[in-house]
């Protein structure tokens, strides 16, 4: 192949990464103004109170709205890695490396022999539909490195465990990175990385797990799934409302409680089937790894008491991932998740104040993107099944006692250079 083929793709990728990343940042420096509100007060006000306190060495326990495990502190204070800017421009600048070391990840992945650049262009081309909300949270840090835990795969299991374990003390989620995880190096590093990093923010910084209590306490958020229910019961006079609880806006009256208790129930049963998953799945490729934690967030959101937008950037990232691989079976949830982000920014922040005032159209908006999760979502699930779990009544999939169960099926044998899984 003439490698003006190969450059000229790159080109068309890197110039579309370029110039939607510099609207970006154009926004949250606010050269242009992005309609609604503003999202950039969560950095310039929250961030940056929690700075203060955390330079002092103690977490911001007495704030109910700081619900982040204790590496979270890391991200916040990273800023003053640029004393030469203000908090707020170094935070942007910052997440904005951090969206190009993802992008960076999924091309040295992507244009290997046997791969595909589209992960690459998913991410290229999804994040900015979520306007300047992915540079004015952390999240798109967290990507970055669950991302990076991905890549190590199966070929470096002590990396991806360390990795996980570091990013699941940032933001918690990145726990679910293990679903498909098949070597126990990846688990045991995980959990001897998460100890360690645990006790000592525990023992050097007072308050380092008070967000536990927080978190606990949090209701329905306005953007979740279960809150459809309550937007739709208010066009029949119900009288609950909306107010800032925890850090989000949340329903407040009647049935919330039980609204939530049903949120709870669904988030255990995606667990009970998930591990339902791992204990039936024998044919484990190389980029089940991905496609596994892909389902496993996915099904998590969706039954999540919140869903806020930055939520988009992690289900974005693990779907650039699955679709670096030509085998990935998770092309049509990775579209739905495309599909839902620029309903995301349509229904925060541009028409926020519909969405909270249950309005036709603020309704109208999160019903269509949280349609478009909940499908993804049982689309992922249906096929990680289909692919790994063995049919009994399949003669060719009986099982093999020579058989490693839960090993990948696809990789090679001892001694022998596996693929990596991303």
């Amino acid at each position: 192949m003439d490698s003006t083929d190969v450059k000229r793709p790159l080109t068309h990728l890197l110039t579309t990464w370029g110039v939607t990343r510099l609207a970006l940042l154009l926004f949250v420096f606010k050269v242009f103004l992005f309609p609604g509100p503003d999202v950039t007060t969560d950095v310039s006000v929250i961030y940056q109170g929690w700075y203060e306190i955390l330079r002092t060495g103690a977490f911001p326990a007495t704030d109910i709205t700081w619900q982040y495990p204790p590496a979270a502190a890391l991200a916040i204070l990273s800023p003053g890695l640029l004393p030469f800017l203000d908090y707020a421009s170094a935070f942007f600048v910052l997440a904005f490396l951090a969206d190009l070391a993802v992008l960076m990840l999924l091309l040295d992945s992507g244009l290997r022999p046997g791969r595909s650049p589209r992960g690459a262009w998913m991410w290229v081309s999804a994040v900015p539909l979520l306007g300047p909300t992915v540079y004015a949270r952390y999240d798109v840090m967290v990507t970055a490195v669950a991302v990076a835990a991905l890549m190590a795969g199966v070929r470096h299991p002590r990396a991806m465990g360390a990795l996980t374990a570091l990013a699941a003390l940032l933001k918690v989620w990145p726990a679910l990175l293990l679903a498909g995880a098949a070597r126990k190096r990846a688990w045991t590093t995980t959990a001897a990385t998460a100890a360690a990093l645990a006790a000592l923010f525990a023992l050097t910084m007072p308050g380092a797990f008070a967000f536990l209590a927080y978190q606990h306490d949090r209701g329905t958020e306005v953007e979740s799934v279960g809150a459809l229910a309550l937007h739709v019961a208010r066009q029949f006079g119900w009288q609950g409302e909306v107010l800032f609880r925890y850090g989000s806006l949340e329903f407040v009256g009647p049935y919330v409680d039980l609204v939530g208790n049903v949120a709870l129930g669904l988030t255990a049963l995606a667990l009970g089937w998930l591990l339902l998953w791992r204990l039936m799945a024998e044919h484990l490729a190389p980029h089940t790894l991905a496609e596994a934690a892909f389902t496993a967030v996915l099904l998590f959101t969706v039954t999540s008491r919140v869903i806020s937008p930055q939520y988009l950037v992690w289900l974005i990232g693990l779907a650039a991932v699955c679709l670096c691989s030509r085998e990935t079976r998770m092309t049509l949830p990775a579209t739905l998740v495309l599909t839902a982000s620029p309903l995301t920014t349509l229904e925060f922040p541009i028409f926020f104040s519909d969405v909270v005032a249950s309005t036709p159209l603020g309704v109208t908006l999160l019903l269509l993107r949280n349609a478009l999760l909940l499908t993804a979502a049982l689309t992922a699930a249906t096929r990680l099944w289909r692919a790994t779990v063995p049919r009994t009544s399949d003669p060719s999939l009986t099982h093999d006692p020579r058989r490693t169960r839960g090993r990948p099926s696809t990789g090679a044998g001892r001694g022998g250079a596996a693929q990596p899984v991303a």
